[in-house]
């Protein structure tokens, strides 16, 4: 079949194909728009033809979109892992996962609501995509899927196709988690293909991963297990899906409660895999009644309360003029990626009401005041020196040593009262690292500031390429990481497609058993987040 290339329909739709056009004649207007009620969306939205930057923004969507279409192999629908910044198919990986092809349907779907291409391509592309990962070779018992597959030929990978390093085949909860959001996603955004998405995703049981006796009785998800014997001494035998051999797992389990692995338990539990009780069995902070936890980033402010009988340490970590709840390591993907699909806040209002917005907030005050590097937007991504690496604010981290938000990896060593004593706080900071993709998780808690923050990257750097933003800028030093990465450019994807079409990406995957089994569940609860008194 031929394709229509985006640059040929982009250019009908804007005018202009690359958004440093449309900045050059656009004023960043800071006019509000009246806001419109939109429960199916679990959110409030202003029309988007009138709201500031929409233009700006979609052509953003367009050149980001162009970047998918190059990095996805046309006979299998499979996106590659990334591609350079010249969009060349010789600068393709070689490799792709289940996040990635995640990644890709629901951005198709989020390009064909914003104009970018048409029903038609939308649905043949989805079709595709659909067709070769129903052939993906996968562990039988559990549905799951491997981490590594070739993008052009579907294979399981055993040996990365870059370094030559030997892959031991692993099935990740987070990974598979994102996979199944795109499989609901598509089902959902193009009902002709609902039989095929839901026959794979049907398959998939997120309670391979659960581990009932990990904080009894809510219990804890594994980051995942290996169907081969890894070899690996701190790999956990057994089986929780009660059928099939056993497999080795992660010897760590998904603890942290706001943290993107969360997707994979709201799947877990919309479907009955995983109990409900389950989303009160990770840890809003560790507790703060002995020096057991003193290792963490600071003392948590907070107290215990009782949910469906289970006891929950509702903690917060104290930054600047706030109490938040952290995430594992400070990255924003962490906070905001999975409300690009549930509406967190607008379920919990009294928890992920209060919380994201502070966290947003937070990571902005780090970057303009706190480190003073006149940018922000923190979260993992390339670096801009070579290979990938986390970013983050530390103190927005549980984890002592945090993710960093600059390239001397200049860390608060904060006082935990009553156990160890902290360090003086950093006087300078270095190469700081901003990620574009940070900025356009935060567009719905911080429009503005993030569409300035966007546009003074693309202003001040050559940050901004054919296929959009790359990917992460050294802001200091004036380095770029000029790659696109599939991850990163479908949660910009996402982000655009909630903000220009009507928060399309969450109206898909929301409704249904997520709406009723998830909202009770945020509904009830109340953070300790909130301004410092």
């Amino acid at each position: 079949m031929h394709h229509h290339t985006p640059a040929r329909r982009v250019t009908r739709l804007l005018g202009a194909t690359t958004a440093l056009a449309t900045l050059a004649g656009l004023g960043l207007t800071t006019a509000g728009a009246p806001a419109v009620a939109d429960e199916s969306a679990g959110t409030t939205t202003a029309p988007a033809a009138s709201r500031p930057h929409t233009k700006l923004l979609r052509s953003y969507a367009a050149d980001t979109w162009r970047s998918y279409d190059a990095m996805t192999n046309r006979r299998t629908g499979l996106p590659a892992d990334n591609i350079g910044g010249s969009l060349a198919r010789s600068t393709r990986s070689e490799f792709t996962s289940p996040t990635n092809i995640g990644a890709y349907l629901w951005s198709t779907a989020a390009a064909r609501d914003m104009g970018l291409i048409g029903k038609r391509e939308a649905r043949h592309r989805m079709a595709r995509t659909l067709r070769t990962v129903s052939t993906l070779e996968r562990n039988d018992p559990s549905g799951m899927f491997y981490n590594w597959y070739s993008p052009s030929t579907g294979e399981k990978l055993r040996i990365f196709p870059d370094s030559g390093d030997t892959i031991k085949p692993f099935l990740s909860s987070v990974d598979n988690g994102w996979l199944a959001a795109g499989l609901l996603l598509a089902s959902r955004a193009a009902p002709g293909l609902s039989k095929k998405a839901d026959a794979i995703r049907d398959d998939m049981d997120f309670g391979f991963f659960y581990n009932a006796e990990e904080n009894a009785p809510a219990g804890q998800i594994r980051g995942g297990f290996w169907d081969e014997d890894p070899q690996d001494p701190v790999a956990v035998q057994g089986n929780y899906g009660g059928h099939g051999p056993d497999v080795w797992y992660t010897g760590h389990h998904y603890g942290a409660f706001n943290t993107e692995p969360r997707i994979a338990s709201y799947l877990g539990i919309a479907a009955g895999q995983i109990p409900p009780e389950h989303y009160f069995g990770t840890y809003r902070t560790f507790p703060n009644d002995n020096c057991d936890w003193s290792w963490t980033e600071t003392k948590p402010v907070g107290e215990w309360k009782s949910y469906l009988g289970l006891d929950v340490f509702e903690g917060a970590l104290p930054y600047r003029d706030a109490n938040v709840v952290p995430t594992w390591g400070g990255s924003m993907f962490e906070a905001l990626m999975v409300p690009l699909f549930v509406p967190e806040e607008k379920w919990g209002p009294r928890s992920w009401g209060v919380n994201h917005p502070l966290y947003v907030q937070g990571q902005i005050e780090h970057g303009m005041k706190e480190a003073d590097y006149g940018y922000w937007g923190f979260s993992p991504s390339n670096n801009p020196a070579g290979g990938y690496r986390e970013y983050g604010v530390d103190q927005l981290g549980m984890d002592g040593p945090g993710y960093t938000s600059d390239q001397e990896r200049t860390t608060v060593d904060q006082p935990y009262e009553g156990c160890r004593d902290g360090s003086p706080a950093p006087t300078e900071y270095g190469d700081g690292v901003v990620t574009p993709h940070a900025s356009f998780l935060a567009l719905r808690y911080a429009r503005q500031q993030a569409v300035h923050n966007l546009h003074k990257l693309s202003k001040h750097f050559d940050a901004y390429g054919r296929g959009g933003f790359y990917d992460a800028v050294a802001v200091g030093s004036g380095q770029v990481s000029k790659k696109y990465l599939a991850l990163d450019q479908g949660m910009i994807m996402a982000s655009l497609g909630n903000a220009l079409s009507n928060n399309d990406m969450r109206r898909y995957v929301a409704p249904g058993a997520m709406r009723q089994q998830l909202r009770p569940l945020m509904r009830m609860e109340v953070f300790s987040a909130g301004p410092r008194t």
